[in-house]
Formats: structure tokens, C-alpha cells, sequence
């Protein structure tokens, strides 16, 4: 893991939370987008949980 949780400031799509979750796992940001829509789709909160980190996750 790469250091503190931060929103992405150059991979992002709508707020960078995928893209910061993506670059502290190491993982691809596509991986982390398609994960978050299929927890959304199945688990109903993916929506209000992104919202939530958009406002707490510190930027860049």
C-alpha cells in the first residue's frame, strides 16, 4: 500500500475516489469503477458510501 488514502487528482472520473482507492491498493482503476457499480447494483449503499468519501477523502 502506498501511503495515506488521497482522491486521485489525475485518475478520476467524477471525484477521484475510485481512482485514490485504485492508486493505495496498487490496483488498476477500471478494477476498482467495475467493483464499486457491481457492490452498488447488489448492495444498494455504493451510491451514498461514494458521496460520503468524496466529501472525507482529502485530495492530492
Amino acid at each position: 500500500m502506498s501511503g495515506k488514502l488521497k482522491k486521485s487528482s489525475t485518475d478520476r472520473m467524477i471525484a477521484g475516489v475510485c481512482g485514490g482507492i485504485a492508486e493505495y491498493l496498487n490496483l488498476d482503476p477500471t478494477i476498482v469503477r467495475i467493483l464499486w457499480v457491481i457492490c452498488s447494483l447488489l448492495f444498494g449503499s455504493g451510491i451514498l458510501a461514494y458521496i460520503i468519501c468524496a466529501i472525507l477523502m482529502p485530495s492530492k
